[in-house]
């Protein structure tokens, strides 16, 4: 498994398994154990998912079934906006989300979101880091603007920004930004959140065809070689497998680029940060 190296020294996995959206127990703890044996090492939560504890409980059988160690894997999860307030909910949200999942540290902790106090919420993650609850930190969903701001003024810089990048969302000022911090960029829906059509697109399609992959592994390459940490979902074992299989071949620049041009600029986007109702909806203020 490639890996890259954060600014904290330790090394997250390029590839890894995201559980967003799938909130039943059994679902989730089965379809977590299959990427545990399929080889992810990289586990994506959050608290906001509701799936902390099925999570917790699929690491634990695979450590039983010797198939990893907790050690061997990159746990990540998030705090949610409700609970970034202060620093002191932050701290109860850590402890809280570490307690549902049954370890004693998560490698990386996120703030979800770039709402509520999260400059407030920061200092809190700062201090769970400090005692070792976290072993990394970092941000989601901050845009550039955003990020910049941030990193010119917190203590400590964000090891991680997971955003939304895909073919169709390729946010090149995000990725330059990141990169002149030292943050680590992470995609969520990386295979574009359900809401195209990328199987019957004509320059993925080719691409996949030549290479005898499929428009999934292609789109996941395509992230992997921008430097781009990508945490594929699904809840189906051959899904989960295949999405795992992009080592054995490379996409060309030209390609790299030629993907690119499918971008929809922030039409594309599926969250509409930049949208004040999705924001107050994120905030749980809709009515306000």
């Amino acid at each position: 498994m490639d890996t890259i190296r954060m600014n904290t020294g330790a090394q997250i996995p390029v590839l890894g398994f995201g559980v967003f959206r799938v909130p039943e127990k059994d679902v989730c703890r089965q379809a977590v154990l299959d990427a545990l044996r399929t080889g992810y090492r990289l586990i994506d939560t959050a608290a906001v998912y509701g799936n902390e504890d099925a999570v917790g409980e699929a690491i634990r059988q695979a450590a039983e079934e010797g198939i990893c160690t907790r050690e061997e894997i990159f746990l990540t999860s998030k705090v949610w906006v409700t609970d970034m307030s202060d620093y002191d909910s932050v701290r109860r949200a850590v402890d809280a989300s570490l307690k549902k999942t049954g370890v004693e540290y998560f490698d990386l902790y996120l703030l979800h979101q770039a709402c509520n106090d999260y400059f407030a919420a920061w200092r809190g993650m700062e201090g769970a880091y400090a005692d070792g609850q976290l072993r990394a930190i970092g941000v989601s969903n901050f845009y550039p603007n955003i990020l910049t701001n941030f990193c010119e003024t917190v203590k400590t810089i964000p090891a991680v920004n997971q955003i939304e990048l895909h073919p169709y969302y390729v946010q090149p000022q995000a990725l330059e930004t990141m990169a002149y911090y030292g943050v680590v960029p992470e995609a969520w829906a990386p295979l574009g959140g359900g809401r195209y059509d990328p199987f019957h697109e004509p320059v993925l399609t080719a691409i996949a065809e030549k290479y005898g992959k499929t428009v999934s592994q292609v789109m996941l390459r395509w992230n992997v070689e921008r430097g781009v940490v990508v945490i594929p979902k699904s809840v189906h074992r051959e899904r989960i497998e295949e999405n795992f299989r992009i080592w054995d071949f490379r996409l060309t620049q030209e390609e790299v680029e030629k993907i690119a041009t499918l971008d929809m600029g922030y039409t594309g986007s599926r969250a509409k940060h930049f949208d004040p109702d999705f924001v107050r909806m994120v905030l749980g203020k809709s009515n306000a």
